[in-house]
């Protein structure tokens, strides 16, 4: 690049219910970027969806554990076709000012209006290189029903579901009748971080079920229990010659008072589940979900890095999803993973800015014109 600093916008906070953990995530990934090489520039998004400038020092070196999005301030306009420029706007929206170009914009943003395509689509319109999924890839491992969906007809192990869109309506013995257990699973379809996922096992629970997860989608997944379940985890990473690899693996062990993974036992109670890495599996078995995290990752069309999930039935392997912009958090599984797989944060962060970089100089070999 000509010897500078390369300048790294770092995206976070959001309109969606993973606000605060994505402001977690981005504190974490903020510390792991080597400020020899990085230029960083910080944007908060706010909950109402406004983007704006935040202090550059905002938790660097303070061992923060979440980055602060500024309510009010200049706001900060990506430029469409600008190749990274952007403008600054000061409170009054009367005066402008241009910003130097952003060199790649890390998105470290979650759920909705940040994972699912949205921002990936405003940031190709603005031509500036991004760090993750594109569009398509973001969109589809979204929606957990369109991406259950898929990897059903590629002949991946599923777990069986069912979908309704409000204001559709099931009661507990079709849903039963429908993914055959007692036990039921009900989330949000475009949701991550376990936000409106409960656990049913009457129909009391699951009218209540179905109530909470409608309060985040209006579409909601109903999932069969895995017995005697083990959830694993998988941290795949493409690099900018475009292989990709996958991590050594992970299990998260919840606390027996939560039952499952949930938001709380991830967020809240320090508690809450145990994360064993190295995952304790049979190193043939091992091999075996290492690649199916990758024609997972390749199924759904995802580029850069995804954590894929699993759960674990005595041999049985079942996916159960893929997050294109997993938790960064200091608890998180993605880099942790990574980290056992013998690639520290840091070095993380290179391959990842280097294949939004590479994949950005691809693209305009394309040619869009006849």
């Amino acid at each position: 690049m000509d010897g500078r600093k390369l300048r790294v916008a770092i995206l976070f906070g959001g309109r969606s219910a993973e606000h605060d953990v994505s402001r977690a995530s981005a504190a974490n990934v903020l510390r792991s970027l080597d400020q020899d090489r990085y230029e960083t520039v910080l944007i908060g998004i706010t909950r109402e969806g406004r983007w704006i400038a935040a202090d550059a020092r905002n938790g660097a070196g303070t061992g923060s554990t979440a980055l602060v999005v500024p309510q009010d301030g200049p706001q900060v306009s990506l430029l469409p076709g600008g190749g990274g420029k952007a403008l600054l706007t000061d409170d009054t929206g009367s005066q402008a000012r241009p910003l130097p170009a952003f060199d790649v914009v890390f998105p470290v943003l979650h759920g909705p209006h940040g994972e699912d395509g949205t921002v990936q689509g405003a940031l190709e319109l603005a031509d500036v290189p991004y760090v993750g999924s594109g569009v398509l890839g973001s969109a589809v491992a979204m929606d957990k029903d369109v991406a259950k969906r898929l990897l059903q007809d590629a002949g991946l192990p599923m777990a069986r579901f069912i979908a309704i869109t409000a204001p559709s309506t099931i009661d507990y013995d079709d849903a039963v009748q429908a993914v055959g257990t007692k036990e039921l699973f009900v989330k949000p379809a475009n949701m991550g971080s376990s936000v409106g996922v409960s656990r049913a096992r009457t129909a009391e629970e699951f009218a209540e079920a179905c109530k909470h997860a409608f309060r985040f989608d209006r579409k909601i997944l109903i999932e069969q229990s895995v017995p005697s379940v083990r959830e694993i985890e998988c941290s795949v990473l493409e690099d900018a010659s475009g292989e990709v690899r996958a991590s050594e693996l992970g299990e998260i062990v919840p606390d027996d008072k939560h039952g499952f993974y949930s938001y709380d036992a991830k967020y809240i109670d320090a508690g809450g589940a145990s994360l064993v890495v190295p995952a304790r599996l049979a190193p043939d078995l091992s091999e075996a979900i290492k690649l199916l995290a990758i024609k997972t990752f390749k199924v759904l069309c995802c580029e850069g890095m995804a954590r894929i999930d699993f759960f674990l039935s005595g041999q049985d392997v079942f996916v159960n999803e893929a997050n294109t912009l997993p938790g960064f958090t200091n608890i998180s599984m993605y880099p942790k993973l990574w980290e056992t797989s013998g690639l520290p944060q840091s070095k993380l962060m290179d391959v990842l800015i280097a294949h939004a970089i590479a994949r950005h100089r691809r693209s305009r070999t394309v040619s869009v014109h006849r």
